[in-house]
C-alpha cells in the first residue's frame, strides 16, 4: 500500500529544513513551491511556513502526506492519508530522531559566488560553488532577496547566507534536483504539531515495515 510513497516520506522528511537559508528580506509567515525531480519523476513540493513552524504538503501516489516541523526545537510530526484505504497514521519525529538524520546530511564548505546571475521565481538569483566533504566541487543558484526568518536552522548549505532556490542534492539516497517555482506571503494560519483525531499513531520503524523495509 505504501510503495508509492516512499521518497515522500522518508527522502523529504527534512525538506523543511533542507531548502532555507539565511537572506535579507524576511518573511514571517508564507508558502514556498519547490519542483523536486527524483528517480525521473518531478513531484511539487509544497512548503507553509508560521513563526517556528513549517508544513510540507504532498501528493504522492494514492496518498496525502504532510510533514510538519518545529525548526526551533527540532522536533515534528508525520501525518499520512490514504483515502482509498481509510487510513491514517501519525509518526511523532524527537530531538534526537532529528538530529540523528541531520548526522547523516552531506558536509558542504567553501562556497563562492562566482557573478553568474538568472532570476528564479521572480527572485535574482546567483550562481555558487562549493566543495563536498571530500573535495568535489559543486554549483547551486541561491537568492538573498528574501529571509524566511523563522527557519534558517539546519539543512543542506549551513553557512552559504542565502536561500537556495535551485541546485542538486542526495536525499536519503536517492539523487534529487530541487527548483523554486513560487514564493506566496500570503497567510497561512496556524500551524500545529498536534495529532489530529482519527489518525493511528505509530513509530518510524512500524511506518517503514509497512513500506516493505522503507528501501
Amino acid at each position: 500500500m505504501f510503495k508509492s510513497i516512499k521518497t515522500s516520506v522518508v527522502a523529504l522528511i527534512l525538506v523543511s529544513t533542507a531548502i532555507i537559508a539565511h537572506a535579507q528580506k524576511k518573511i514571517a509567515e508564507g508558502t514556498l513551491v519547490f519542483a523536486v525531480t527524483a528517480n525521473g519523476a518531478t513531484t511539487d513540493v509544497k512548503t507553509k511556513f508560521n513563526g517556528n513552524l513549517t508544513k510540507i504538503e504532498i501528493e504522492n501516489g494514492p496518498a496525502m502526506v504532510n510533514i510538519i516541523s518545529n525548526t526551533a526545537e527540532k522536533t515534528g510530526l508525520l501525518l499520512i492519508d490514504v483515502p482509498v484505504a481509510q487510513k491514517q497514521f501519525a509518526v511523532k519525529v524527537s530531538k534526537a530522531e532529528t538530529e540523528a538524520q541531520e548526522a547523516l546530511l552531506p558536509k558542504y564548505s567553501d562556497y563562492k559566488a562566482t557573478g553568474e546571475k538568472q532570476t528564479i521565481a521572480g527572485l535574482s538569483a546567483e550562481k555558487y560553488t562549493y566543495k563536498d566533504d571530500k573535495g568535489a566541487v559543486h554549483e547551486l543558484w541561491a537568492t538573498k532577496d528574501i529571509d524566511i526568518a523563522s527557519v534558517t536552522n539546519g539543512g543542506f548549505f549551513k553557512g552559504l547566507g542565502a536561500l537556495p532556490v535551485k541546485y542538486s542534492a542526495l536525499i536519503n539516497g536517492v539523487n534529487s534536483d530541487l527548483v523554486l517555482k513560487s514564493l506566496s506571503e500570503a497567510k497561512v494560519g496556524a500551524i500545529s504539531t498536534e495529532i489530529p483525531a482519527g489518525y493511528e499513531v505509530v513509530t518510524m520503524e512500524e511506518l517503514k515495515a509497512m513500506q516493505g523495509g522503507g528501501e
